[in-house]
Order: C-alpha cells, then structure tokens, then sequence
C-alpha cells in the first residue's frame, strides 16, 4: 500500500505525554486542563441520558444549541448568523477543521499556512491532494508580514488557515491583520478557514477579532470553535463550524458522510447551559490570572519567558540554559526535571528551532507551583 502520509507518525502531542507517564513527569505538554467540568453541565448530560435522549441528534446538530451559538455570535461580534442554515456542531473542533478542507480542497490546490501551524492542519490538506504553502513566523512576537502573505498568493490558491488566538504561541491577531486578510481575499476565489477555539481566552484588555466581526471577510470564511476549551471538556470532542449558507451546504455534504452526527444528550445539555453567559464570559480574566501567576512563579528562573496574549499556553526560550535542540531540551527536562513540554519546532515545515518550548497552564495552582519549581532549579 502506498501511504497517503508517508513522513506522518505518532503526533508530538502522544510522543511526549506517553514520555510524562513513563517518566511520572508533571505533564504541561498537551493541552488539555486539569480544571473540572461543571458539575451543572455533566448534571444536564446525565438528565438528558435518563430522559431517553441517546439516539442520533440531528445531521446538522441540535437546532437549540445551534440558536444558542447563533445568540452569542451576535452578541459579542455582532454578527447576524442564521442558526438553520449557517451553524452545524461537530465531533470536535479537529473534525471541523477537516471538514472544511476536504469541501475546499481538490488536486493541486494550495493552503496557505502561518507556521508554527497546529499539526492538523497540513495532513488534512495533503490527504485531499492539496500543498501546504507556509508562512514563517517568528519569535518573540510572531507577527504576520502581510506583504510576504501577497507574495504566497498563487492563481491556484485556494484557502488561507489562520488561528487566532495563535497556538503555540499565544499570539492574538488584531484589527488591522483582519482588514489585510479581507483586503487579500477581495476579488478572489480564495477561502478563509479561522480556527477560534481560544476565542474566549484573550487578556490584557484586548478583544479576540474573530471573522465573523467583518462582514466582507466572513461572506468567504469558514469560523472553527471548541466547547472543549471552553468548559474543560476536551474530552467530550463537540464543536462547531459556522459559514454563509451556500459554503455550509457544501460542508454539511462532507459531514453527513464523515459522523453524520454528534453526542446527541451532550448537544442538549450544552444547549441548556448556554444560557448561563458568565462560564464563557468570565474565562479571559480566569486564564489571565492563571497566566499570570504561572509566569511570576517562573520570573526567578533562567527562562526567557514569552508573555502569551491569549490561549492557556506561555513560551519559554532557553537559549541560555542549553545548546541542545528543543526536541532534545524538551525530552530531557522530562526524564531529568520532571516537567513536559512541546518543542515548538515540530510546528514547523522545516523544524525551525529557536530554542522555545511551549507549556500548558490551563492546570490547578498546587500543579504549576509544583512545575515552576522543579524549572527553576535548572
């Protein structure tokens, strides 16, 4: 057999978490939180099992939950979203991501990237005969050059992926990045696919500029969103996709064959509790501060810390502990200090290593003093 991805193994993600159990390592390499899931919200879940709720929900999803997503968007980017047509909820943010790529994506078509890219972008596009064409950003504060962008831009273009908030690197894109991207696209059959699962993690006053704030840019964009990140769930792999009705008719004909539908009696109980605003509403200062006690515990070390503007992750460059690569520096603080990480090299095409390693604070305090103390013995 010949292998649609030949040079893809095991994700960096298992490589290191598998090395954490092994070596009984504090694990902040995957992103996943050590936070509880509501206990009103897994209530809501038992209800609607006990109620008989356990067949398949709707293809598109269920339309209360998608009513719910359509109300907040209008609240708080004041964007008219139709919850019929325009909203479907996926089996997790990942399979939406690839939903969209394999509606788009045909022979030779190319995706423009901005690396570090989240891993599952460019076999999503490689398997449906697509080229990944990479953008490079760079620390410390891995700013898009627009004009590099223009020059990417091919007549076989057909989607740009971005991230916003950024993982790995908690960079957050800002108004004028999302007026460039409108103004790139104007005119062209060229496809935007926003991946906004840390929509609700942005700090320091800042607003996250999701698509769906402009109009013209939102009429050729998909927007990708989690639960999982919201309400420390990830496990529960429940998303959603929102896209002008055309697009998303499109999308729904790759759905309906790739899970048809999703977690019926988690869709009605994630329904009910949206209408409690304060969960999300309340995350940016909740992560804020975890961020920022996390990075006062490491200011002592001999890290350079790099102060993320949204997600739950925080960069730590250690040009000056080590010569080693972050691939090797990141296996080794885990089998000798005791703490995983994810070198953020592996998020790159060509493994572009600047000495940086990524780490997860989206964990209880005891769990990142415990860390920060172990980092800064090095």
């Amino acid at each position: 057999m010949v292998s649609k991805l030949p040079d893809t193994g095991t994700t960096i993600f298992t490589v290191m978490t598998e090395l954490a159990n092994r070596h009984g390592a504090i694990n902040l390499s995957q992103g996943f939180p050590d936070i509880p899931t509501p206990p009103k919200l897994i209530e809501l879940v038992s209800h609607y099992m006990q109620s008989g709720l356990n067949q398949y929900a709707p293809m598109p999803g269920v339309l209360q939950l998608r009513e719910k997503i359509a109300e907040k968007v209008n609240e708080l980017y004041h964007a008219k979203v139709d919850a019929q047509n325009e909203v479907t909820i996926t089996a997790g943010g990942t399979q939406a991501i690839y939903t969209v790529i394999t509606t788009l994506i045909q022979l030779g078509d190319e995706v423009i990237l901005f690396a570090p890219a989240y891993d599952c972008y460019a076999p999503a596009i490689m398997v449906n005969g697509g080229k990944p064409i990479y953008v490079s950003l760079k620390a410390p504060d891995f700013a898009i050059d627009w004009e590099e962008v223009r020059g990417m831009v091919s007549t076989k273009t057909k989607l740009i992926i971005i991230n916003t908030p950024h993982n790995p690197t908690g960079m957050v894109m800002a108004r004028e990045d999302m007026l460039q991207l409108q103004a790139l696209i104007d005119g062209k059959e060229i496809y935007v696919l926003s991946d906004e699962v840390y929509e609700h993690m942005v700090f320091d006053g800042q607003r996250h500029e999701s698509v769906l704030r402009y109009p013209e840019l939102a009429a050729q964009s998909f927007v990708v969103s989690s639960f999982g990140k919201t309400y420390h769930n990830t496990g529960w792999k429940i998303g959603y996709c929102i896209a002008p009705a055309k697009l998303m008719a499109e999308f729904r004909k790759v759905h309906q064959y790739l899970v048809f539908s999703v977690n019926h009696p988690m869709q009605r109980a994630l329904a009910d509790f949206m209408e409690l605003r304060e969960p999300y509403l309340q995350l940016s200062a909740f992560y804020q501060a975890k961020r920022d006690y996390f990075i006062d515990l490491l200011s002592p070390s001999r890290f350079r810390i790099l102060k993320p503007k949204g997600t739950y992750f925080v960069l730590l460059e250690y040009s000056q502990l080590s010569e080693k690569s972050d691939t090797d520096f990141a296996i080794q603080l885990t089998q000798e200090i005791g703490v995983a990480s994810i070198p953020i090299s592996v998020f790159y095409p060509d493994n572009f290593d600047q000495k940086i390693l990524r780490f997860c604070f989206a964990k209880q305090e005891d769990t990142l003093m415990k860390a920060a103390e172990r980092l800064c013995k090095i």
